[in-house]
């Protein structure tokens, strides 16, 4: 399904219908053109005009394909679902998604290998993505020799930013969950232009912050709740510090001497 999209110059409209294909890949080959402009909240004929921007002849063509080239999910649990078990359903099918991309493990494992080779190594996340960029931090830590988190935005983000660049860094890491901070945007660019390579774990193919981004990693967010649920971005952050384990020669040597740390001075209970 993303390699249907990949390469497209795509309207914010657009980018909103591919979105809304990709979070229901299952379903989406047989959705009638009006039920899909429902679920994506736009016209009918943004639908058509959408099909026509991919190279084919109207929607009726796309449908077609996306039957021939979308593998079957998985049975669906006809059972009544109170709205707590529907987001716990939305969000398992979201790891599924995650699994499915994972297929591939190249783009994870070359992000693994451009976050492992640079000193310092950045952790960018803003408001809502502050707690995922934290506890990416925290365990990078025990493997990384110099991980430097970036958690609150303001004008000294910048500053901080070309700190880590004069230290030697090479990459940053960003993750970046709805509602995406117009900061956040500007922190990329100026990332990309003091010379960072920027890895960013986001919510889809079609986040604001692809464009400001070397290599997207894409983690659909759960929204059934009052509030986004995030399992698949977290999950993604973990394959990509094993990702960056694996790019590290010392990094078991460097879990080993925590550990034998940690248990001269007591921190953990037996």
């Amino acid at each position: 399904m993303h390699q249907l999209f990949e390469g497209r110059r795509l309207t914010p409209t657009q980018r909103r219908i591919a979105h809304c294909l990709v979070r229901r890949t299952a379903a989406a080959p047989f959705l009638s053109s009006v039920e899909l402009a429902q679920l994506a909240g736009v016209s009918q004929p943004s639908v058509t005009r959408f099909a026509v921007a991919l190279g084919f002849d109207g929607y009726p063509a796309l449908r077609r394909h996306l039957r021939d080239v979308v593998p079957a999910g998985p049975a669906v649990d006809a059972r009544p679902a109170n709205p707590y078990q529907q987001a716990v359903r939305a969000e398992v099918d979201n790891l599924l998604q995650l699994a499915s991309l994972l297929a591939d493990p190249g783009p994870v494992e070359d992000a693994g290998r451009l976050l492992a080779a640079s000193r310092p190594l950045p952790v960018l996340g803003l408001r809502a993505s502050a707690a995922q960029a934290r506890g990416f931090a925290y365990f990078a830590a025990k493997v990384h020799p110099d991980v430097r988190l970036l958690d609150e935005g303001g004008t000294l983000l910048a500053d901080r930013i070309d700190a880590a660049r004069h230290a030697g860094a090479s990459a940053l890491l960003c993750f970046a969950l709805p509602r995406h901070p117009v900061e956040l945007l500007a922190a990329l660019d100026h990332a990309r232009d003091a010379g960072l390579s920027v890895v960013t774990i986001a919510d889809g193919t079609f986040a604001p912050v692809a464009a400001h981004s070397d290599l997207l990693l894409p983690a659909a967010v759960g929204t059934g709740l009052v509030f986004d649920t995030v399992s698949a971005p977290m999950l993604l952050g973990q394959v990509l510090l094993e990702a960056m384990c694996d790019a590290m020669p010392d990094a078991q040597g460097r879990l080993e001497d925590f550990d034998a740390r940690a248990a001269a001075r007591g921190l953990f209970v037996d």
